[in-house]
């Protein structure tokens, strides 16, 4: 059964490929890409970069400009591609509300697959070390398309492809 789909949220912990995956989508599809990461105050990014998980209270207007950030993309008829780890239900709620066009896609792999991921990484504040904190604050959705990160990322984009129905996108300016 392939979904209607107008927004595909890219989750998972760090390292699970969530930009790979989301960037070579939104090449696909033809539509607009888009880093959580790129959402963050300096604030967040100085706290990760020294090694402090953020708190529900940091993330909350992350959270918001997300949701924005969908909603004007909704609105405007521009399909995107949020790559955006989204590890609690309470945040992926937050993200897609009650709109059933908005597809989580999560990225699963086990501790020590993307522990080995994360260690070959370079210049990314997010350190290997809070890799643990990640799988600690990891709610596993229940309502998302699940997809091994064990295979390639061609084969990975086209599973997706293969299990939505995405919209047409309005040509890029």
């Amino acid at each position: 059964m392939t979904l209607p789909t107008r927004f595909l949220i890219i989750m998972g912990v760090s390292g699970s490929g969530k930009t790979t995956i989301g960037r070579q989508l939104s090449e696909r599809l033809s539509w607009e890409y888009y880093d959580a990461d790129d959402f963050h105050p300096p604030a967040n990014i100085t706290k990760m970069a020294s090694g402090v998980p953020l708190s529900d209270a940091d993330r909350e207007p992350w959270l918001d400009s997300l949701r924005d950030l969908i909603a004007a993309c909704k609105q405007g008829n521009r399909p995107g591609v949020l790559a955006c780890s989204a590890l609690k239900q309470t945040y992926r709620d937050h993200l897609v509300g009650a709109d059933g066009d908005v597809q989580i896609v999560y990225l699963k792999g086990s501790f020590d697959q993307i522990w080995a991921r994360m260690r070959l990484r370079t210049n990314h504040y997010m350190k290997p070390n809070m890799l643990k904190s990640q799988f600690e604050a990891l709610e596993e959705p229940a309502d998302a398309l699940v997809v091994d990160i064990g295979k390639e990322p061609g084969e990975i984009c086209d599973e997706i492809l293969s299990k939505i129905r995405p919209v047409p996108c309005r040509s890029r300016a």
